[in-house]
């Protein structure tokens, strides 16, 4: 069993800061004073770099010339000069304040190998630049009241580039393009806390779970709600995945339940093998295979097709490796059966999986609470976010599993985060009570323009949902 819930407590830094009025608003924290470096107040020249000799000529050439100017043609005039600069005597500096570079040594291979260099050259391709990964979160955001819970999924990236993040019993959308915020839906104290939160494919319809074993489906474009799905779950939904039109949804009763939300009857399938609480949810990008992690510190990899035959289980691999809850799960995106799953604070490892033969990869021991995975869409890196006692997020290079950044602010363990529709950005909230967003991926790419086609989505075809 994993840490869970913590009470809620003033920490010392909100009890530092005047409290914000409304949430997701800027938070700007204090810079340290930098001290200034010293500058010296003279410069001294080298006397070895020095022509004595050229600088005689030039202070003698000078005074001749006051006090010739007047028998000097102007053809002869025009001759030293020309002169002058042949010789390369036309310099006006004296004074040297740092040595000459060596002159380079002429290689007797110089010659011989000019051509084979030459042709070389242009074979070789230049070492791809080191890409620049910023140290800090580029902005940060006020998150009052967000549960700290690592059972929770509370925060999520639409595909119109809107971020949704559950704060209590309230679940605010914050528009990255433009910065508005605006409140989506608040629910009763009967009914809440918020317990997940997750985007339809379409960017427009957004699942919220709640405590009392409810999910509720809302149109965040005409801020309503269209139904609400019941009957499935005996107590809270902490984790929500979608497959299209199929809204797959975990429980702390250790359920599993595949919604088809374009029908009334909605329940479609059921999956039982947690035998504690649903944590972690993800379809792979081909939508026939799905990761359920679980505080029963287990791992499963259901598949679609299996889950409607007569197979004796349901699930395609029982995975029993990791020894604390498993909440963090990715699927790769240019390894279709690849998955990366994290590991609480018992355990603090990342392990890889071929899904299709159930082997365990590789597993790195990260010394921390393992929170969230995410993939990078260009590049084959990991991003893991963690607890305890750094609660930094760290950038991974795989498949060597070298460290290529270690990012720090966060003051409280992050649980949730979530990646911007061009892979670029990652935003990761926290206990500490902040929303932060770091360019940990890079400069998103100019995609060549193409035809628009309009994301149906799984509502496509419904004037209503009952």
């Amino acid at each position: 069993m994993d840490a869970g819930s913590v009470s809620p407590s003033l920490s010392s830094k909100s009890q530092s800061r005047v409290e914000a009025s409304f949430p997701l608003q800027e938070y700007f924290a204090p810079r340290p004073s930098c001290p200034r470096k010293t500058v010296g107040d003279r410069f001294i020249p080298v006397r070895s770099a020095m022509d004595f000799d050229f600088a005689r000529s030039v202070l003698m050439e000078s005074r001749n010339e006051k006090e010739n100017s007047s028998m000097v043609s102007p053809s002869k005039e025009a001759y030293r000069k020309q002169l002058a600069e042949a010789l390369n005597m036309n310099r006006t500096r004296i004074l040297a304040f740092k040595t000459k570079p060596p002159t380079p040594v002429d290689s007797v291979f110089q010659e011989t190998f000019s051509d084979c260099n030459t042709s070389a050259h242009h074979q070789v391709k230049s070492p791809k630049p080191r890409r620049y990964i910023p140290q800090t979160a580029e902005r940060t955001l006020d998150a009052p009241e967000i549960v700290d819970d690592y059972y929770l999924n509370l925060l999520d990236w639409s595909s119109s580039n809107v971020v949704a993040i559950a704060l209590g019993n309230t679940v605010y959308l914050w528009d990255a393009a433009s910065g508005s915020t605006s409140e989506l839906l608040t629910i009763d104290d009967d009914s809440g806390p918020v317990t997940s939160v997750s985007w339809a494919p379409d960017g427009r319809h957004i699942a919220v779970g709640l405590n009392n074993a409810e999910v509720q489906l809302w149109d965040s474009t005409a801020n309503k709600q269209l139904r609400t799905l019941r009957g499935g779950h005996r107590s809270r939904v902490g984790a929500l995945s979608w497959n299209q039109h199929i809204l797959t949804t975990g429980g702390m009763d250790g359920l599993i339940i595949n919604n088809d939300v374009r029908v009334r009857n909605h329940i479609v399938d059921v999956y039982r093998g947690h035998q504690q609480e649903v944590c972690g949810l993800k379809w792979s990008s081909s939508g026939q295979q799905l990761a359920s992690g679980g505080n029963d510190n287990l791992l499963y990899i259901w598949d679609r097709s299996a889950s409607s035959s007569n197979s004796p289980t349901q699930w395609l691999h029982r995975l029993e490796d990791h020894t604390a809850a498993v909440k963090a799960l990715a699927w790769c995106p240019f390894q279709s059966n690849l998955l990366a799953s994290g590991g609480g604070t018992g355990d603090g490892c990342i392990k890889f999986w071929n899904t299709h033969t159930g082997a365990c990869l590789n597993s790195v021991d990260t010394g921390s609470q393992v929170c969230s995975l995410l993939w990078s869409k260009s590049e084959r890196e990991l991003l893991s976010s963690h607890g305890f006692t750094e609660n930094q997020l760290t950038l991974w290079k795989y498949p060597s599993m070298v460290k290529m950044a270690e990012l720090t602010g966060h003051t409280s363990r992050v649980l949730f985060m979530a990646q911007s529709p061009d892979g670029c950005t990652v935003a990761s909230a926290a206990g500490d009570e902040t929303l932060r967003f770091w360019n940990v991926f890079g400069i998103p790419q100019v995609a060549k323009p193409a035809a628009k086609t309009p994301n149906l989505g799984p509502f496509a075809h419904l004037s209503h949902i009952r």
